[in-house]
């Protein structure tokens, strides 16, 4: 079946919606967890049938994931946080090491975020992401510089725009999954 531009310009904006409400939901911190597991079913589906799920399937999805994912928000920013102090330190030269252990802290901060893309991508399932990150090396340096790219479109796009690339990064990530699988 040939597609039609017009086909490529709905899943564009369709991606692009989708990040701004991933965005909004994630902003009480607390729902990061649901909103981004809901966006990765939702992503899931129109890769499999081409068409979003209806939104009560969402917002049942969203319901259930939320109790179990109230620490995902908080957990990311806390490492985020860990993160920058050690770079922090690191550059000062209040910790000893200098660019060898700050660029070993920075190559493992980048692959915790890359796992994290692919326990994004499985359901909120950090065993299995793990396992297949093991098993499958490509797959998580792919996922990371999937990440890598989006993070570098986020500097350059205005600060209004960067909320769409969540949607676009979700949908890449999950072609990448499939493709690498």
């Amino acid at each position: 079946m040939k597609l039609h531009w017009r086909d490529s310009v709905r899943a564009a904006a369709d991606l692009a919606i989708l990040g701004f409400a991933v965005t909004a939901a994630s902003l009480p911190l607390l729902t990061a967890g649901a909103a981004v597991g809901t966006a990765s079913e939702a992503v899931r589906h129109f890769q499999a049938y081409d068409t979003w799920p209806r939104p009560s399937s969402l917002g049942a999805a969203f319901r259930g994931r939320l109790v179990r994912g109230l620490w995902v928000g908080p957990a990311f920013l806390g490492g985020l946080f860990l993160v920058w102090l050690d770079v922090l330190g690191l550059r000062r030269g209040v910790v000893p090491g200098g660019p060898v252990v700050l660029s070993a802290v920075l190559a493992v901060a980048v692959l915790a975020l890359g796992w994290a893309a692919l326990v994004a991508v499985l359901g909120g399932r950090p065993r299995a992401a793990y396992a297949l990150a093991l098993s499958r090396p490509p797959l998580l340096l792919a996922a990371v510089g999937v990440v890598l790219v989006a993070l570098t479109l986020a500097l350059f796009v205005h600060p209004a725009l960067v909320p769409l690339l969540v949607g676009f990064l979700l949908y890449a990530l999950h072609a990448v999954t499939a493709r690498l699988r």
